[in-house]
């Protein structure tokens, strides 16, 4: 994201103008932007006109407009972030009121105006301008007839494509057959990596199977490049990485990703950061539940005795239509570090995001045992069980 403009008062009131360079900043702006806000961007907007003899003409014409945000749509497939509300300086071609869709698009300036920027947004906008968080991580999740291409951002997991092949059983008199329908499954996953990945931002392409699965791929793919003479392959062969997971499914990224042959490999990466905070979470839930807390009372309760050492927090709670519970959550992450706690706030669009949200979306790993806490906890679930 390149930083055009930043304008903020003491209050927090003021705007700030930037320029999405990748789908990466499209997320950020997604997070930046709530309803409310003020947002100004260039347009394409409909006009018709009427000649003197009473027939009609469209044209298209683009123009800048600042509309006050009603509704958000983000399209994580497409990456696209749609804003829709009522335009508050008339144009010659659009009035004061009138709706209009503003569409955030890489490589076009957009102006955001708060009345309130909270401690939240303004780190996002800094991590958002540093040339360090671009993602260079790729992954191939895969078995037999099914994988899936990623994209590993700091921020997101991104599917770029799904392989979904039907492969004939290995039968008697059928093997044929088999290895015709797996070496298919091969070409289309190989199409899918030359496709969906840049080898020239890419610094590591995990391929990760049950069984053999990933190495009977890579030494087939080795062998296509070495026939088809593709360089592509050939020279960014020491940038695949093969490590076993449990299946070819999305959902498998998780303990791909803390394998720490993987960790070693993309240890710059926050993705990473974030996996390693969610393990350690799990680690001391299981061994040392008195310091392990999640869910906004339990985890409020600990931060009111500064005994936070590590706050998890999804984004997806500061993205709340809810401005006083969005507060409390920024009051709670601006404590902590007042404390001396690590916050990482996690991605709703990362695996680990997504596992974070089943636990509420906000857990603390604390500096010293609480028991009283666990035994609140005990009490109230014993009391849902009733």
């Amino acid at each position: 994201m390149k930083l055009v403009h930043k304008n903020i008062d003491k209050e927090g009131e003021g705007s700030v103008s930037l320029v999405p360079e990748n789908m990466e900043d499209i997320w950020h702006a997604y997070n930046l932007i709530g309803e409310g806000d003020f947002v100004s961007c260039s347009t394409i907007r409909k006009v018709q006109t009427e000649s003197a003899t009473g027939s009609s003409s469209c044209y298209r014409v683009r123009t800048t407009l600042k509309i006050c945000v009603e509704n958000i749509d983000f399209d994580t497939q497409a990456c696209v972030l749609r804003l829709k509300g009522r335009n508050i300086e008339e144009n010659k071609y659009v009035k004061t009121g009138a709706y209009h869709t503003l569409d955030v698009e890489q490589n076009r300036k957009f102006t955001i105006t708060k009345a309130k920027w909270d401690s939240i947004c303004l780190e996002r906008v800094d991590t958002a301008c540093d040339p360090m968080q671009n993602a260079d991580v790729a992954a191939v999740i895969m078995q037999e007839g099914i994988a899936h291409v990623c994209l590993i951002t700091a921020n997101m997991t991104i599917v770029r494509t799904k392989i979904d092949q039907v492969i004939p059983r290995k039968r008697k008199g059928n093997i044929s057959q088999h290895e015709k329908g797996l070496i298919k499954f091969y070409e289309s996953v190989m199409q899918g990596i030359l496709r969906h990945i840049n080898f020239e931002i890419i610094k590591c392409i995990i391929v990760a199977s049950p069984g053999f699965v990933k190495d009977q791929f890579m030494d087939y793919m080795v062998q296509q490049a070495i026939k088809l003479d593709n360089k592509i392959i050939l020279e960014n062969r020491g940038k695949f990485l093969l490590v076993h997971a449990s299946s070819g499914f999305k959902h498998s990224l998780k303990e791909v990703l803390a394998d720490p042959a993987v960790v070693s490999r993309i240890s710059d990466t926050k993705a990473a950061g974030e996996v390693r905070a969610l393990e350690a979470f799990y680690h001391v839930l299981q061994t040392d539940p008195a310091r392990a807390f999640y869910g906004k009372r339990h985890v409020e309760k600990a931060n009111e005795s500064q005994a936070i050492e590590t706050l998890l927090i999804s984004d997806k709670l500061f993205r709340s239509q809810n401005i006083g519970l969005r507060k409390e959550y920024v009051a709670l992450v601006e404590s902590v570090k007042e404390s001396g706690g690590d916050v990482k706030i996690f991605s709703s669009l990362h695996v680990s995001g997504e596992q974070l949200e089943q636990l509420t979306g906000v857990a603390a790993i604390l500096r010293f045992p609480i028991p009283e806490l666990e035994d609140e906890s005990d009490e109230s679930d014993s009391d849902l069980e009733e």
